[in-house]
């Protein structure tokens, strides 16, 4: 694995809305070139490989980088993208991968079994989900605090779920090593 040392520390990633919209590769281009993200991550559920292809044919070369797929690995070694992301569709990095390699985690034990293996981890839902109706905060307060003591919060968990440019100074100073935003992302563009 590459480890994060290029990023500065706390990250902000940026997720993409499960459907293909409008001017995309324009968005994606905006948030990275602007500093509003460190990272895009592509999520693309139910989309073809042809369509993802072309979302990132789409994007400048100079971006591509700062990229990160949930499906279709074979384009990130293809592309030159910064790295993959595990979940439930696809749980194993392909044999050979060396790029970056993130984990998708519902739970405090799951970050402790996954975070050791992986350059970082998302922890969801953190807040009621924007995107997602009926998906509600999963953690207390009082149990985000004890994961951070106990160490298994840090630099390495990025708080998902519910998360906007407004309210990410406060989960932040939790002590997450950043955090991914997608509904919240996407509003009024």
């Amino acid at each position: 694995m590459t480890g994060m040392t290029r990023q500065r520390q706390p990250m902000t990633i940026v997720v993409t809305l499960p459907c293909f919209i409008s001017d995309e590769a324009r968005r994606i281009t905006d948030f990275l070139g602007s500093g509003k993200a460190d990272l895009v991550h592509i999520r693309k559920p139910h989309a073809r490989e042809a369509d993802v292809r072309q979302l990132i044919k789409s994007i400048p070369p100079c971006f591509r980088n700062r990229l990160v797929l949930h499906d279709f690995f074979g384009l990130a070694e293809e592309m030159s993208l910064y790295g993959i992301h595990l979940n439930s569709r696809n749980p194993f990095p392909p044999p050979g991968w060396h790029g970056s390699v993130s984990r998708s985690c519902h739970s405090i034990d799951e970050v402790a079994l996954y975070k050791p293996s992986c350059d970082y981890v998302s922890l969801s839902p953190i807040f009621d989900s924007i995107s997602k109706a009926g998906y509600t905060s999963a953690f207390s307060i009082g149990e985000l605090r004890t994961a951070v003591s106990s160490g298994i919060i840090d630099k390495k968990v990025m708080a998902l779920g519910g998360i906007t440019f407004t309210n990410m100074q406060d989960v932040l100073r939790l002590g997450f090593g950043g955090v991914m935003i997608l509904g919240a992302a996407w509003q009024n563009m």
